[in-house]
């Protein structure tokens, strides 16, 4: 079970989030987030599928623009950024999509070296071959370096993933439902190798998940989303020692304890 706060390094606040609001349409969706993420935390924010999770870190990412409120990540006001500032403020957060999002015409080292070529020009092949090969011992698939993706299992796509957002050495990691549609031991290995990363690469990280083992697993903070706004935040046994039975039925949800 995750220690709280182990791997924090300090009190600066990395993501500072107030009175967040966002609405497509009539639904809406987030109603009021406020969130702080320190240096070197994993903060998980838990909620059950159409929540708003996603789009708290879309938002956090400067995909989507919040409707009130400020949301600013390592000290800039992310909606007030031009194209330019936004291109390079994103390469200092990594983001690992659900579906893993590597192109399935690459081999893994071809979709590891495509980020680097794109915004590190100035690298030599030595050197991008170093990062490459350092990623992949960092999630532990040395072996599949020359694979398709299609060749992968879903846990491995999933830390090929993860490794494309690590080999630009983001200060921040955004991981959306790291877990979905993995089998109970896969899922355990992308939760080990969650925190493996927040160790050895000091990331601050917001992890997106309805899943409790995950939390429980990965989690300095846990903020529980009901309703568009976080109901509760604490350590997982903090969130969940109550007797309210919107949180209880939760607990009750799809847990699968880690052992």
């Amino acid at each position: 079970m995750k220690k709280h706060a182990s791997m924090i390094e300090s009190d600066e606040a990395m993501i500072v989030i107030r009175g967040l609001e966002k609405s497509f349409g009539a639904n809406k969706v987030l109603r009021g987030i406020d969130l702080d993420v320190h240096k070197g935390e994993n903060v998980v924010v838990l909620g059950r599928s159409g929540t708003g999770k996603s789009v708290l870190i879309k938002i956090i990412a400067g995909l989507l623009k919040p409707d009130k409120g400020t949301v600013k990540v390592l000290g800039e006001e992310v909606d007030k950024l031009d194209v330019k500032q936004l291109q390079e403020f994103r390469l200092k957060i990594g983001f690992s999509f659900q579906n893993s999002a590597l192109y399935d015409s690459m081999t893994v080292r071809e979709n590891l070296e495509f980020p680097l070529v794109r915004n590190r020009r100035n690298l030599s092949r030595a050197e991008v071959d170093s990062a490459v090969k350092k990623v992949l011992d960092d999630v532990g698939l040395s072996q599949a370096i020359d694979q398709m993706p299609a060749e992968l299992s879903g846990g491995q796509r999933k830390r090929i993933g993860i490794a494309r957002t690590l080999i630009l050495q983001p200060e921040i990691m955004l991981y959306d439902e790291p877990t979905a549609g993995l089998d109970p031991i896969t899922s355990i290995d992308i939760n080990n190798l969650i925190n493996e990363v927040q160790q050895q690469y000091h990331t601050s990280s917001i992890i997106i998940t309805h899943d409790l083992t995950c939390a429980k697993t990965t989690g300095d903070i846990i903020a529980l989303m009901l309703d568009g706004k976080f109901f509760r935040k604490g350590s997982f046994e903090e969130v969940f020692d109550t007797d309210d039975e919107r949180v209880k039925s939760f607990y009750d949800y799809n847990f699968i304890e880690n052992v």
